[in-house]
């Protein structure tokens, strides 16, 4: 896969695209790009996500409370183990919110990345205020001579995947859920930022990470959490939460890893949480805390074995 900003694409070869801005790239997503990719096959067209960044809503809403399941590097990320051809990226600003909804077509889709067939989402909104929908893509191909494929609703489990819906069950900290209509372990992306040092006095030294502001927050608790570095893949767990033995007053998340003891500062991670251990808890000593990390581990260490045996 080759991904660009749209401005830097100069192809002509025939198209078939998808279009939305994707945050998470879960299941139901899956389902569009999957639809993409055999029609790109049977009709020997050019595959083609087009995507926008920054996130729609923080352009025009100035909307500083979204919560993003993935930043555009992770959503890269995960895009990238699809066997597309282009990740095409769209600056979104106001001036091309304004874009009607066959200035869209005709001017980006049509002109620019030469489109003989769309794929579109069952909910897609598209054009200044969002007012045009599959039907307008379906008028449109009239006189510009697209083919237009409307996929469904995503179901599992007999619920419909959405990302507002796995949000709430990150939010809710249960990320076994939300890993399973992602359809991949929740990424979670950061800088390591000096912190206070006190898991490193208590035996666990911990990776203080700062997450994208836009980023959603995993709900309270402690969390087994898995890493690549240098081509390993390095096990470990995270707290997420506020730390109420010491009383600290802020939000951190503080990631622990297993048997490895690299110098991380000012590095950026990303790790994929697996899942849930336990809430976060307020404990009356010191020795309690530690004791109560030892068995954390411990369960970690169980759910590895575990994971091993099922592959």
């Amino acid at each position: 896969m080759i991904s660009l900003n749209i401005q830097d694409y100069f192809e002509n070869a025939p198209s078939v695209v998808t279009v939305g801005t994707f945050d998470g790239v879960h299941l139901g997503h899956r389902k569009l790009i999957d639809k993409v990719i055999s029609i790109s096959k049977s009709k020997n067209l050019r595959s083609i996500i087009l995507t926008f960044s920054p996130h729609p809503r923080i352009v025009l809403n100035n909307d500083a409370d979204i919560k993003l399941l993935t930043t555009q590097r992770e959503k890269n990320e995960i895009f990238g183990s699809y066997n597309i051809d282009y990740l095409l990226t769209q600056d979104f600003s106001k001036s091309f919110s304004k874009l009607s909804p066959i200035e869209f077509v005709r001017d980006i889709l049509v002109k620019k990345l030469n489109v003989r067939h769309i794929v579109t989402g069952y909910d897609h909104h598209f054009g200044k205020n969002r007012n045009a929908n599959s039907n307008q893509l379906v008028e449109f191909s009239k006189d510009y001579g697209y083919d237009v494929t409307k996929v469904d609703a995503f179901h599992k489990n007999k619920v419909s995947i959405s990302s507002t819906k796995i949000r709430n069950l990150i939010i809710d900290g249960k990320i076994n859920n939300a890993n399973e209509f992602l359809g991949y372990q929740f990424i979670l992306t950061g800088k390591v930022i000096v912190g206070l040092g006190r898991g490193k006095s208590l035996g666990f030294p911990t990776a203080n990470i700062l997450i994208d502001k836009y980023k959603i927050k995993l709900g309270n608790g402690v969390y087994y959490i898995s890493s690549l570095f240098e081509g390993q893949i390095t096990n470990g767990m995270m707290n997420v939460g506020v730390n109420p033995t010491f009383k600290d007053k802020g939000h951190s998340i503080e990631i622990h890893f297993f048997d490895f003891n690299q110098n991380l500062y000012d590095k950026e991670i990303s790790i994929r949480v697996i899942k849930k251990i336990r809430e976060e808890i307020k404990f009356d000593s010191v020795d309690e805390l530690t004791t109560q990390l030892q068995m954390d581990k411990k369960k970690c260490f169980e759910l590895i074995t575990n994971l091993k045996k099922t592959i």
